[in-house]
This record gives structure tokens, sequence and C-alpha cells, in this order.
């Protein structure tokens, strides 16, 4: 009888990590943020079916980890726009692995 090999426990960076990436639509709204500063409609179109309470939400848990900035511009209306953080574009490279992934299942 062979006995499975004891695993290492996950670091907890790769907990941290998970936890946050794995809510749904954070990907998708990373994504879209990628391209530029967006604006909340714009990420909503760009991501699809969101309801606007969950983009709220997942845009609140990506500015508090560090992920992307919320910026207030002055105009008439006043507008906010969203943009990834240092932090954030540090990500692309995993997002694109997801996509050539994607592309080739």
């Amino acid at each position: 009888m062979t006995r499975c090999r004891p695993c290492s426990p996950v670091p907890e960076e790769v907990r941290r990590a998970a936890v946050l990436l794995e809510g749904r639509w954070t990907v998708s709204i990373l994504w879209a943020s990628a391209e530029g500063a967006s604006r909340f409609n714009e990420l909503k179109q760009a991501v699809g079916e969101i309801p606007p309470r969950t983009l709220a939400h997942r845009l609140v848990e990506l500015e508090s980890a560090g992920l992307l900035e919320r910026r207030v511009i002055d105009a008439r209306p006043p507008r906010v726009e969203y943009r990834l953080t240092d932090d954030g574009h540090r990500l692309r490279s995993v997002l694109d692995a997801l996509a050539a992934y994607a592309g080739a299942v």
C-alpha cells in the first residue's frame, strides 16, 4: 500500500491573493481596468451582466486591497474614475496568462 506524500502548507501570501481574486467578477474588473481609467458604467458595460451593487462592492474591495485607485474628477457633474495602481499593474502578467490559458483550452 502506498501512502500519499505530505503536502506543504499553502503560503499565506497565496491564500490572501486567492481570497481576493476568487470573488466573482474580480478578474474581469481587473482586466477591464488594465486598459486605463474607467468610469463605473464603462466597467459595467465591459464586464457584462454584473449587478451594480456587486460591481460597487468589488470596486471597494479592490481599492482596499490597493489594486485600484478611485479618483473623483472635479467637473459638473462630478465623476469618478477607477484605474489600476502599480500593484494592480503587477497582476497584468497573471491576467495575460489566464487569457492565454483560456485561449488554449
